[in-house]
């Protein structure tokens, strides 16, 4: 009998340790936000990311009450930045930026200091931005179907431009390459000036680049935009075909943004972060902004964005694959 009401006993502490638990993240949730949101951007002040998480951020705050701050914390491939969010408390008060990065960091680096989907919460996608394969404007090549034809008449002869090994811009134009089953080489530089003056210069035939810094040098006819990769044609460049429709059927790549928190976040919470997100991704003045920076608004549900992010990690690890490219 006292061996029974020992065991009866102890399962109602736990049971009440449970409620308690229960209680005090109902409690979190009810009085959430009670202070201001951090959300740690891994991306320098002044670029399409930080100015899309600024623009989002301040709709955000509105609609919660608290101020939203942008903790800037660039470099490193964006590892620095995601391992700070994964490590902090998971309060719904620290939240990170999350990108194309930390979709490819999960195959390109041998370990990583977090795992980019049991580490964190997806709590909502943001936005979509294109990628463009141009060209000098005195360059052979009028459009993509020449280049294509040039290249495989010409093999091994191709260049293809990109920023650094690893980035969104390198691996679609590891992308590019395999799905046009061109024999052309990759040549990755240090930045986008870089890969500019060598485009200028005759170095590399053309560079696949994120549309927004190169978008002034086509329309003011220094570069010739031959395709993007998204999938459907830019409202900035409405005359420029897609790679799909340009003899490409299978380079569809753009690059994104969205909002994750530490793992073990409240439910509660990432449902109102969500909301909030959401409501300010269509809001009339926020969706402008955006479209100004060439960004294409992308409401989600927590779960298409967690399922968003498991499918681009499959996706530019099998990239990483083909291309060969050695982990880090």
């Amino acid at each position: 009998m006292q061996v029974r009401r020992f065991w009866l006993s102890c399962c109602l502490a736990v049971a009440a340790t449970g409620l308690c638990g229960l209680a005090a993240l109902t409690a979190h949730a009810q009085s959430y936000p009670a202070k201001p949101l951090r959300i740690v951007v891994p991306f320098g002040a002044g670029g399409v990311a930080d100015l899309t998480a600024r623009t989002v951020a301040q709709k955000m705050s509105e609609g919660l009450g608290q101020s939203v701050v942008i903790d800037n914390r660039p470099g490193a491939g964006g590892i620095v930045a995601a391992e700070m969010v994964a490590k902090s408390e998971p309060d719904g008060y620290t939240l990170l930026l999350m990108s194309n990065a930390n979709a490819v960091s999960a195959g390109l680096f041998k370990s990583l200091p977090f795992d980019p989907i049991k580490d964190f919460t997806s709590v909502s996608l943001m936005g979509t931005f294109d990628l463009a394969i141009v060209t000098s404007a005195e360059s052979r090549f009028q459009s993509l179907s020449e280049l294509l034809a040039w290249a495989k008449a010409n093999p091994g002869k191709l260049n293809i431009g990109s920023i650094n090994i690893g980035s969104t811009q390198h691996l679609t134009a590891e992308l590019f390459k395999s799905a046009a089953g061109l024999d052309a080489q990759v040549v990755p530089f240090n930045g986008t000036p870089a890969v500019m003056t060598a485009l200028r210069g005759g170095q590399i035939d053309v560079a696949v680049e994120v549309l927004s810094p190169v978008l002034p040098q086509i329309k003011g006819g220094a570069l010739r935009a031959l395709a993007v990769t998204g999938q459907k044609r830019n409202m900035a460049l409405p005359q420029v075909p897609t790679a799909k429709e340009a003899g490409v059927p299978n380079l569809v790549s753009s690059s994104w943004n969205g909002l994750g928190a530490p793992a073990k976040t409240p439910k509660a919470v990432v449902d109102r972060l969500n909301k909030e997100i959401n409501v300010a991704l269509q809001n009339p003045a926020v969706r402008q902004k955006l479209l100004d920076l060439n960004v294409e608004p992308h409401p989600s549900t927590v779960v298409q964005a967690h399922d968003w992010l498991e499918t681009e990690i499959k996706r530019w690890g099998d990239v990483i694959q083909r291309a060969g490219i050695q982990k880090q």
